[in-house]
């Protein structure tokens, strides 16, 4: 049976991990991220939860700790924020290179300088390029079911899965969502078993210099150099996606919720105009989705995007195909270009016949507050004058909520 709870954010994220039975759970305390491993050190210390608990000197060395964890076959958990998510960036590339399968919440925030403590996605995004599955939670159901999912994930692919969700707005509010119970999830998820958990009695040789050529092995079979790996890497990434869905749909089995694992679609089956968004920013823009069809009689949809690595390219196209236009509001950026997710987009509608208008909305960086009235005037003034915009006009960035 499940039961029902009102929570913050950061304990649903703690008690879904518990769920799990992560063995070893390694932090270092970082705004807004601190009180999910709080939460887990106090469970752990109760005897509620059987781990050991791991308190570190940096982020750095939390995620050292998972990457020796997991290379002994123990399935392991931290969690962080915006400089502390960066601190971690060369031991992100090496648990992902080594193919260490691994959970990780990022409670997304600014990352200084300057200093912030609110939040927006840039801390995630600007490691979009690590090699780590990226998943978007939009509340605090889907933070559950999107970690007790990303274990398994991360443990049938060997590649380690980074599950995002806003800071504040989910981290700290409180929210109705249900747990279910432990022996279910035993059932959905079996103890982690690792073929290369270092052992005495079964020595290996793990990540040693690579060579740029393929080479024999001791055995004399030939093994990938360093390209080889990489491109493993990323066609076995690309495939996840597909394992993703099957998992998810396990899930729906068994506890009767999921079905929309990659994007999540709200009234876009008939919709001319779409908005592509991420986290809690796609639930917001449901009210402004039903106010623009009630009101204004503009067929309006919002496509949450759940991952956003591996780029779920050819889903979002064949979504859009009928779209007049597309605007993608996101709280990233790439500075130079224009908004990551934008870009992403944009790409990935290149090789198809329909091309809708692209517009990019910039929105809520360092925490600047997202109104509601801001979105519907912004998005009901480019439903309707975009097709009068010039094509780099439309490419522009525009930002929401600038107060220069």
């Amino acid at each position: 049976m499940s039961s029902a709870i009102i929570e913050s954010g950061n304990v649903a994220a703690a008690l879904a991990v518990q769920l799990a039975r992560a063995e070893v759970i390694a932090a270092y305390p970082i705004t807004p991220q601190t009180p999910v491993t709080e939460k887990l050190s106090a469970l752990i210390k109760s005897g509620e939860m059987d781990a050991e608990y791991v308190a570190v000197e940096s982020e750095h060395s939390a995620l050292g700790v998972c990457i020796g964890s997991a290379s002994c076959g123990v399935r392991p958990f931290t969690a962080t924020s915006a400089n502390g998510l960066l601190y971690m960036s060369e031991q992100l590339h090496w648990a992902a290179g080594a193919r260490l399968p691994m959970v990780m919440c990022v409670v997304n925030r600014g990352v200084g300088a300057p200093w912030s403590v609110w939040n927006d996605h840039q801390d995630a995004i600007s490691q979009r390029d690590t090699g780590w599955i990226q998943l978007f939670a939009k509340d605090h159901q889907e933070i559950v079911d999107m970690t007790l999912k990303a274990f398994r994930l991360a443990e049938l692919v060997h590649i380690p899965v980074m599950v995002n969700y806003d800071g504040y707005y989910l981290s700290h509010t409180y929210m109705p969502f249900e747990l279910p119970a432990a022996e279910q999830v035993d059932s959905f998820l079996p103890p982690f078993e690792y073929k290369h958990a270092l052992r005495p009695e079964q020595p290996e040789s793990l990540n040693t210099v690579t060579l740029p050529d393929a080479r024999l092995d001791i055995n004399g079979e030939k093994r990938g150099g360093y390209m080889d790996l990489r491109h493993n890497l990323h066609h076995e990434m690309g495939m996840a996606i597909e394992v993703w869905q099957e998992i998810d749909q396990d899930f729906q089995n068994r506890f009767g919720r999921g079905g929309h694992p990659v994007v999540d679609p709200y009234r876009c089956a008939d919709a001319e105009f779409v908005v592509i968004a991420m986290g809690t920013l796609a639930n917001q823009f449901r009210d402004v989705i039903d106010r623009l069809r009630e009101q204004d009689g503009l067929r309006a949809g919002v496509l949450s995007l759940q991952v956003y690595r591996p780029f779920p390219g050819k889903r979002i196209a064949e979504q859009l195909q009928s779209a007049k236009n597309v605007l993608v509001y996101e709280k990233g950026l790439s500075y130079g270009c224009q908004g990551a997710l934008y870009g992403d987009v944009k790409s990935a509608l290149y090789p198809y016949p329909a091309r809708p208008l692209l517009h990019n909305f910039i929105v809520g960086l360092g925490g600047r507050e997202i109104p509601t009235e801001s979105l519907y005037q912004s998005m009901k003034t480019a439903c309707r004058e975009g097709a009068s915009m010039s094509p780099a006009q439309r490419d522009l960035p525009q930002w929401i909520g600038l107060q220069l």
